[in-house]
This record gives structure tokens, sequence and C-alpha cells, in this order.
């Protein structure tokens, strides 16, 4: 039996077994998705959304990408994030990070990586601006203390973006996390930097924001 075989028939075995215990399993589910949260993760195959919060199919609507990055140019997560928002109505947004993350690792230590480090490039950006503080740790540590720093950038980036930022004008309840998942205990880090409404977003960067800032001396 083939790799592909295996997939197929563990697929027809695990589709028997949630039928025989639940028999309105699939039916409750093809019915509608009503999702209150939308995660936001690393694409790595060790980082599995649904069991990591133990939640079953349809209560998680869920985008990875290499190291969980948001792009402003990025029309798959902008389309993933708006239909989230505005149709689905989700509540809570997690961005995911992991620590170890390989995609983090590449944008510190450099060399040929090929197209990803197009898509790091950003993070490697982040990497130069906390480059002092980070500089004389060794290697693995400096990863980890960047898997918080991108979480947390990407919870900033997030909340900048329009699609969120007229939910909350609308009234809408939302609020956006920033989490690091353990890959070695299995444990998720709450990094405490919650954004949930306009308020918390930097003038700048406001969708309501109508005179120009002032020039600094």
């Amino acid at each position: 039996m083939s790799n592909i075989e295996k997939l197929l028939e563990q697929n027809k075995v695990w589709a028997e077994s949630m039928t025989e215990r639940d028999p309105e399993f699939f039916k409750r589910l093809s019915d509608q998705q009503n999702p209150d949260f939308l995660w936001i993760g690393c694409s790595d195959s060790r980082v599995p959304a649904n069991q990591i919060i133990d939640l079953p199919p349809g209560e998680v609507f869920v985008h990875r990408n290499v190291a969980n990055l948001i792009h402003y140019n990025d029309m798959n997560a902008l389309s993933v994030i708006q239909y989230a928002v505005d149709v689905l109505k989700v509540e809570h947004i997690m961005i995911v990070g992991h620590y170890g993350c390989g995609g983090v690792r590449a944008s510190i230590t450099g060399g040929d990586n090929g197209m990803v480090d197009y898509w790091l490039h950003t993070l490697r950006e982040l990497y130069n601006l906390h480059y002092d503080e980070l500089k004389d740790l060794p290697l693995d540590e400096q990863v980890d203390r960047m898997c918080e720093l991108n979480v947390r950038s990407q919870v900033q980036n997030l909340a900048r973006t329009k699609i969120l930022q007229r939910a909350w004008e609308r009234g809408q309840k939302l609020e956006v996390h920033g989490w690091v998942y353990g890959l070695s205990d299995g444990r998720v880090n709450n990094l405490d930097c919650t954004i949930s409404n306009l308020s918390q977003v930097p003038q700048l960067y406001r969708v309501d924001r109508i005179e120009p800032l002032p020039q600094q001396d």
C-alpha cells in the first residue's frame, strides 16, 4: 500500500468511526460553520490549531503561512481575515507563533533559502531593529525571543488593517491575541499583547485620522 493509499484508508476509518460515535456529526458540520475563532499560525506541521486548543472541526477558522506573518499585500491572508471578520463574525483572532520556528531562524542566520527569503524580509528587518538587545544571546535564545517579538509585531500589523478597524468602528466585538506555542511541552504562552478596540491603534495608522500629525522639530 502506497503512502497516499494509506492516507485514504485512514480517512475512511476515521469517517466511519466519527459517524459511529455521532451519526449527526457530518450533517451538522456540512450545514454551516460558525466559529468564534480565527487562528493565524505557522505552516509547521507540528503546530495543529484544533488539537492544541482541543476544539473539534468547525470551531476554528485557520490560516497558516511560514512564520505566521501578516503582509499588507498578501491577498490570501487578507481575504481570509476579511471573511472571518465580516462574514463569520469571529470574536477572537489568535496570532500563534512557536518556539524554535525555522522561518525565524532563517531570518536570523541568513544564507540563500530561495523564495522564502523574500517572504521573510520584514522579519529580518525586525531582527535588525532589535539586534543590540539580542546579539549577545545564544542562537536558540535569539530565535525564541524573536518568535515572541514577531508575534507582537504581527498583532500590531493586523490591528492596523482597515478590516479590523472598520469592524471596531461599527461596534463589532473583536480581539486580537498574541500567543507562542512550545513544541517541547505543548503549552501556549500568552504574550498579553491583546488589542480589542480602535483606541489601542497608534493614531498614525487609524482609519479615522483626519488631521495630519504635527511635524517634529
